[in-house]
């Protein structure tokens, strides 16, 4: 008998290149040739005793009416009608084989039958290419949505879930060519960041497999080594920032494609420093003024004239000189106005907007609790010295409002941005061998009776001239408005934003969220089936972070890439988070540790979501703790549905062999036991997967998407300082004194520096058309067929929702000082919810951008 059916695809987008238009007219010619796209339903009642067991094949069934697929520029998904060869033989099916005998591949979304007898309606969620017969060695498998743990799979099914397993996990050769359409996951070092065939400078070290610079690892690419050092990866040339192999599966959409192909081009590509680098003689090279600054948003930036871009075309890709704005034949560089500045333009100075956005800006996780006096330094006495805060009692008591030190600390007043230690062991190398001038900053804030934070003093500190074991020379600067000591006091507040800046970006973006979750794509993808219940739940949370990783090494990363341009460290960027990344342990950023760690909060069975926070008007803890709670309640309600008991999780042979490859592998410089938990109870495995949806969603969103309208205005949160604070009796202190905005702004990002970073976080901080946010999912009624875990994730999008709307009420709510702030900029960074474009809000799935 005959089934029916749809069948949803997607033709891939033969206006792209020659190739793909080849391949669609053979296509054609395959139609007529009875070459066509079929489908086999696979039993998973019945059994084949001549094929290993495997489940039953029915006959091919061809998806007809192919010339009815568009294949234009906006291509969207078809669906297509099609039919269904069944017999007795096959029962119930469990799995679907599409032989694919066209000459291009084509997405397969997903596949319905109706009326399947003895069962109803079944779905197969595909959300795959399927490439051609000729470029696989298998046909393509793909099952139905039912989700089974391992040893639940009927043994129809079994081998077939176990050979798809070896497929993406490849052969494992270090060198291998891997192309487009393969689907290999596999793991590499980061030698791919340096470029020894230019020569040493050029070069960078190995990141990842060594006590020296240890690292996640990232997706293996497998292009052959650079000429000069086999163990180097070789680069693809700068610009080609789309042709890096990820498994084809990874690789942005046709949306996202259009998106990072037209209006996003020239915020991310190595390009707009090129370009501004190769004018550098012929434009001024600072801004003289902040009105100048504010002509990036308001008239724009003009570059020479349209004569000078044609002697350097050559380097420009089309998409980037179309997105420069023409004016009488001049060319200017044109920015949206950073919401930071929209209300108030001056209100970013104060330091009440300081200390604000050290709980309601865009790093709001660094601001711990000071718990002693002076604060104290963890380097080694050995090979730093004496590292001891020169800040004294004397310098804090007429700011403490009536407490003493002692008082202040007992009753958690007081209140630490500490960038001491992880800038010392770099702070002499990167002022010696860079053209930046940065310090090690410490700053003490005190919690005033309405909420606030108050910014009482700021250290900086740089290594003592004769040598690291002599310790720190440090100055102390305290807040004042006007006169010399009011520009000394504004220095110092740039000086510590550049470090937060850099640590923001480099560290807690970066490392702490980007990087470190590529190895659990990986071994998600290798070590657990698509049938399995924990792979369902994770999936979602890892499109694109493979793709948008693979772009960072390509144009960021890398040896004078954008974070070199653009960050102070320079060189050295990657190989501070190397060294910050052996502090990593992946159970502290659960929220609720990461705020008892930093204490600022404790834990409390009366307070809301079992926490006491010690700043209550900290807007990114109070949404925070909510979004975490409904992730906690959706992933609890999800496991517990498949894992009945704690030995289920313990004898789960896939969900233990990812355990142990995700610490073993792909955090292999960290896999001693005290870094991870044990995965062997279901509330391990509650708290593992929690930790991994918020780090992927909500923990991302909070450091991403606010950085173009709190950073855009770089006065704001500058990258890099390129001189050190005046000192009295020299002719820098007499400029501080006539002229104090010159000064500043010639401390700190050149304006070609700016260009370079302003556009680099345009596109970081934008939705793309194609957003999945968190409660959403591509296939929200057929991602499986197991009752619960859909009305728990329903409940779970209405929570969100309902969250939103609680924190727009918070922001309404003008008691709470630290929501809105001078700037009268609202936190917006956890609403849930958002459109397209820079928005300050929305918190998409996974690590996207």
């Amino acid at each position: 008998m005959m089934i029916k059916g749809t069948v949803v695809l997607r033709k891939k987008n033969n206006l792209l290149g020659f190739k793909d238009l080849t391949s669609s007219i053979l296509d054609g010619v395959h139609e007529l040739l009875g070459k066509k796209v079929s489908f086999r339903l696979v039993s998973a009642t019945n059994a084949d005793p001549a094929n290993k067991l495997k489940g039953k094949l029915g006959k091919p069934s061809y998806l007809e009416d192919w010339h009815t697929v568009s294949t234009g520029l906006a291509v969207d998904d078809v669906e297509i009608n099609a039919t269904f060869e069944w017999d007795e033989d096959i029962g119930v099916p469990g799995a679907l084989i599409v032989t694919n005998e066209h000459h291009s591949e084509f997405y397969l979304k997903n596949v319905t039958l109706e009326d399947v007898p003895n069962h109803g309606k079944l779905h197969f969620i595909c959300n795959s290419w399927v490439q051609p017969s000729d470029d696989n060695e298998k046909d393509r498998i793909f099952f139905t949505n039912k989700a089974y743990l391992p040893h639940e799979t009927p043994p129809t099914l079994k081998i077939y879930r176990e050979e798809e397993l070896d497929i993406l996990r490849g052969k494992g050769k270090e060198f291998e060519m891997l192309i487009e359409s393969d689907r290999v996951y596999d793991y590499a070092y980061y030698n791919d960041l340096g470029d020894p065939d230019k020569g040493p400078e050029s070069a960078r070290p190995i990141f990842g497999g060594s006590s020296e610079y240890p690292y996640p690892r990232r997706g293996r690419t497998s292009r052959p080594p650079s000429k000069t050092d086999p163990n180097v990866e070789s680069r693809l040339p700068s610009l080609n920032a789309v042709g890096i192999y990820v498994p084809r599966d990874e690789q942005f959409n046709h949306l996202k494609m259009s998106d990072f192909l037209g209006d996003s081009l020239k915020s991310i590509s190595k390009t707009l420093a090129g370009l501004v680098g190769a004018v550098i003689d012929k434009t001024p090279k600072e801004f003289d003024s902040f009105d100048e600054v504010m002509e990036m948003f308001k008239g724009g930036i003009r570059l020479p004239e349209s004569s000078f871009l044609d002697q350097i075309k050559e380097k420009l890709p089309s998409q980037f000189l179309k997105s420069l704005a023409q004016n009488d034949g001049t060319p200017v560089l044109k920015f949206p106005m950073p919401d930071i500045i929209k209300e108030d333009k001056s209100a970013w100075r104060t330091d009440e907007e300081f200390g604000r956005e050290m709980v309601a800006g865009i790093h709001p996780v660094a601001i711990r609790r000071l718990e002693e006096f002076p604060p104290l330094s963890k380097l080694d006495p050995r090979e730093f010295g004496n590292q001891a805060s020169s800040i004294t009692e004397d310098l804090l008591r007429e700011n403490l409002d009536g407490f003493t030190t002692h008082e202040a600390i007992e009753s958690k007043r007081l209140f630490i941005l500490d960038h001491h230690d992880s800038m010392i062991p770099f702070l002499r190398r990167i002022n010696t061998n860079t053209s930046s001038k940065v310090y090690a900053t410490r700053t003490i804030l005190f919690l005033k009776d309405d909420g606030t934070l108050k910014p009482m003093v700021i250290e900086l500190s740089l290594p003592h001239p004769e040598g690291d074991q002599f310790g720190v020379i440090s100055e102390v600067y305290k807040p004042a408005i006007d006169g010399i000591e009011g520009s000394l006091w504004q220095l110092a507040k740039a000086y510590v934003a550049v470090t937060d800046s850099a640590y923001h970006q480099l560290i807690s973006h970066w490392l702490h969220t980007h990087a470190v979750m590529e190895p659990f794509v990986i071994a998600t993808n290798r070590q657990m089936s698509v049938l399995h219940p924990v792979y369902k739940l994770l999936h979602p949370h890892f499109r694109d972070t493979m793709n948008i990783n693979s772009i960072a090494r390509q144009i960021a990363l890398n040896n004078n890439g954008l974070f070199e341009e653009a960050v102070f460290p320079k060189r050295y960027a990657v190989e501070w988070t190397s060294a910050l990344y052996k502090d990593w342990v992946f159970t502290e950023h659960a929220l609720p540790k990461d705020l008892i760690k930093r204490g600022m909060a404790v834990k409390d069975s009366e307070s809301p979501h079992g926490y006491k926070l010690l700043i209550e008007d900290y807007p990114y803890a109070v949404d925070g703790l909510e979004i975490w709670s409904a992730i906690e309640t959706w992933v609890k309600e999800y496991c517990s549905f498949y894992y009945k008991f704690d030995d289920t999780v313990a004898n789960d042979p896939e969900l233990q062999s990812w355990w142990k490859e995700v610490r073993e592998v792909g955090h292999g410089d960290k896999k001693e036991e005290k870094w991870w938990s044990s995965m062997k109870t279901l509330e391990e495995l509650i708290e593992t997967c929690t930790t991994i949806i918020w780090v992927a969603s909500a923990l991302h969103a909070a450091l991403n998407f606010g950085q173009y309208p709190y950073a855009g205005y770089v006065p704001n949160r500058p990258t890099i300082s390129r001189k050190f604070m005046p000192k009295p009796d020299t002719p820098e202190y007499e400029e501080l004194k006539k002229n104090p905005d010159l000064v500043f702004l010639q401390t700190i990002s050149s304006q070609i520096q700016t260009l370079v970073g302003v556009s680099l976080i345009e596109l970081l901080s934008s939705h793309s058309s194609d957003e999945v946010y968190l409660g959403q999912r591509d296939d929200i009624h057929e991602w499986t067929s197991d009752t619960a875990p859909l009305d728990a994730f329903k409940k779970f999008g209405e929570k969100l929702v309902e969250i939103e709307d609680k924190i727009v009420e918070r922001n309404n709510d003008g008691s709470f000082k630290n929501r809105v702030g001078p700037a009268k900029l609202p936190y917006t960074l956890l609403y849930p919810s958002s459109g397209v474009g820079i928005t300050g809000r929305g918190i998409p799935n996974s690590v996207s951008t």
